[in-house]
């Protein structure tokens, strides 16, 4: 595959994944993961067969680091970050980043394709339902926190995404507004991601036959190319989010992820 068609590709996958977590307030690596497993699949780009979906999901945990640099940036802007949640759910967080990277190392590609379709389409019924959990508690100790983030951490770096489809609902939970849930949640994504992406690279560090431009199990020709066009992108999702009808294409987008999500799970 020559390096033209590369940056095309990739820069693609940046646009939609950055459309639509504007669009629907969902991690773009819903999008890269099974997009990047795909074009690893199609296209003889050096990935190993057996690890495709760990170049696939280091990768995306790369970008995320990006997209919630800027994303964290504008809601502190807005005043929306309960900083008080973010640092007490931070060392969790970290943990749990670097634990769901050793599951993956040891999960075989079969496996981790699997738990990934089985994430996304439960994502997509959380969509579909939208069930907000009753507020009226607070948020909890030390311990309840630190349990909360490790959570958090590991499934989202053991499935490629930032983290926001489980923080948010946990700060609701814990009677935050919804308006610094997901704020604080865009806050969070930058560490799950960096602790995410620092276990892959030493997991996948010394891979045999690794392929050029990658170090561990993050490619970074395509991280450069959809980093930068979700950034570009993910402004416009926002934008359309209040000019379109959103209710209606959130459910169209549910029914894409569950597909997704089957095809992943049978493919």
């Amino acid at each position: 595959m020559s390096l033209p068609t590369e940056l095309i590709l990739f820069p693609m996958i940046g646009i939609v994944s950055g459309i639509l977590a504007g669009l629907f307030g969902v991690g773009g690596g819903l999008v890269i993961v099974p997009a990047l497993n795909l074009i690893f699949v199609v296209f003889d780009l050096g990935v190993p067969a057996e690890s495709r979906m760990h170049y696939a999901i280091g990768s995306s945990l790369a970008v995320i680091v990006f997209t919630a640099l800027s994303s964290a940036r504008a809601h502190q802007a807005r005043g929306a970050v309960r900083w008080d949640a973010f640092w007490r759910l931070i060392p969790g967080v970290i943990v749990g980043g670097l634990a769901g990277a050793v599951i993956a190392d040891a999960m075989g590609n079969r496996s981790l394709q699997a738990t990934f379709g089985s994430f996304v389409i439960l994502i997509a019924l959380y969509m579909v339902v939208g069930y907000q959990p009753p507020a009226g508690r607070r948020l909890p100790g030390v311990a309840g926190t630190f349990i909360a983030g490790t959570l958090i951490g590991t499934v989202s770096a053991l499935a490629g995404i930032g983290g926001g489809v489980m923080t948010v609902p946990f700060l609701l939970w814990a009677s935050t507004p919804i308006r610094c849930a997901v704020g604080t949640a865009a806050a969070c994504t930058l560490p799950v991601a960096l602790a995410g992406v620092f276990g892959f690279v030493i997991t996948g560090w010394g891979q045999p036959e690794p392929p050029a431009w990658s170090t561990g199990y993050v490619y970074w020709p395509a991280v450069a190319g959809i980093a930068l066009a979700s950034v570009m992108f993910a402004p416009m999702g926002a934008w359309l989010a209040h000019t379109l009808p959103i209710a209606r294409l959130r459910q169209a987008f549910a029914i894409l992820l569950i597909l997704v999500g089957l095809r992943m799970l049978t493919g």
